[in-house]
């Protein structure tokens, strides 16, 4: 299995009316986990690099809520980039 194939992106329904827009996310329906924990971050300029480092317990979706942001994912073998630009998209990244 491709390491595309292994991350996939996932689409977030767009709840939104005249009132403003509305994004549901639940752990073990739209995410294929439970969710244990949510974190964020804000105000990083364009050119900083978060993360650089392996995750070989945890599962994530990231979603990025404003702006751009390229996800470098590799399982050691392969390489893939993820650009994260609407607030209804985030990419499974599994357990490596």
């Amino acid at each position: 299995m491709s390491l595309k194939d292994k991350c996939p992106i996932i689409e977030f329904s767009d709840l939104g009316d005249e009132r403003g827009k509305l994004v549901v996310i639940e752990g073990g329906t739209g995410i294929p986990f439970e969710i244990q924990r949510v974190f964020y971050i804000y105000g990083s300029d364009a050119s900083v690099v978060r993360g650089e480092h392996a995750n070989r317990e945890s599962e994530f979706v990231l979603i990025n809520v404003a702006g751009t942001s390229k996800v470098r994912i590799t399982d050691g073998d392969e390489e893939i980039i993820v650009e994260l630009n609407k607030p209804m998209m985030g990419v499974y990244i599994p357990k490596m």
